[in-house]
């Protein structure tokens, strides 16, 4: 039971940081230089960094934003997905043909080269952040989406649907995504680790949240230049970025357990 829980509760402890973190007396940015590169302590139970600020009100800090970037990403990307891969699907033709060209044009480039050339081109900041994440996320959720409704379509209650001249759109959310949410929600919830993995790669570029903004891959960082005197600098964010991410992927398996009738079976 324990192993079980353990991924919830640490993305329960991710959630809670991420939610009450503003309301917390915390001074992330409070530079105190007397007290630089110090290791933990009561008072302080990460350290400080290399101008004096508490690690662990960086930390905390940190977590909302991969929080908030995470999930803006993967809601982004699963709307424009299924859309497109939705309207691809149930329409066919010249539509699907030239959307599948596009998705394969995508998946032809690394996913994370094509969020660094268009984080690059957009110029730093959370909203870019977002902004060129999610232009390199949808292309999976699309392909799936794409994917089911071929596999739907040809039901009865679809075909029914359209020999009473149902509006396309309309059979697409009330007879076919309903359909289709099992295995889309399994991939948003797998695309969450990869975007707190890519947002912390592309802060640690200079690419995302600025100073004195607190990010996960930018704590991570600041940190490198003191591992041999100071390494709790980049084990804290490191570690935190291990547990969350393993923790996201845990929890994607249980789901995915859950939702896939052949396995409720044995």
């Amino acid at each position: 039971m324990l192993p079980k829980l353990l991924p919830l509760t640490i993305l329960l402890l991710w959630l809670m940081a991420a939610l009450l973190g503003p309301l917390l007396p915390l001074a992330p940015n409070a530079i105190d230089l007397p007290n630089i590169l110090d290791g933990p302590s009561p008072s302080r139970p990460l350290g400080t960094d290399d101008l004096g600020r508490p690690v662990l009100d960086r930390l905390i800090v940190g977590s909302r934003t991969s929080f908030l970037v995470a999930v803006s990403v993967v809601a982004l990307s699963l709307l424009l997905g299924v859309l497109i891969g939705g309207a691809a699907g149930l329409v066919g033709g010249w539509l699907d043909l030239t959307i599948v060209r596009i998705i394969d044009i995508f998946l032809a480039f690394p996913g994370i080269l094509l969020a660094i050339a268009l984080a690059g081109v957009l110029g730093p900041g959370l909203m870019n952040l977002v902004v060129a994440l999610a232009a390199v996320s949808w292309v999976g959720y699309a392909r799936l989406t794409r994917a089911q409704v071929l596999s739907l379509r040809y039901r009865d209650h679809v075909l029914a649907a359209r020999a009473l001249a149902v509006p396309g759109h309309r059979i697409l959310i009330r007879h076919l995504l309903p359909l289709a949410s099992a295995p889309l929600i399994v991939e948003a919830t797998f695309g969450i680790a990869s975007v707190v993995v890519a947002e912390a790669g592309l802060s640690f570029l200079g690419l995302g949240v600025q100073p004195p903004a607190a990010s996960w891959g930018s704590m991570i960082r600041d940190g490198v230049d003191y591992m041999l005197v100071s390494p709790h600098l980049v084990l804290a964010p490191g570690l935190a970025l291990l547990c969350v991410v393993l923790a996201v992927n845990l929890a994607g398996d249980q789901l995915r357990d859950r939702l896939d009738v052949r396995s409720c079976r044995r």
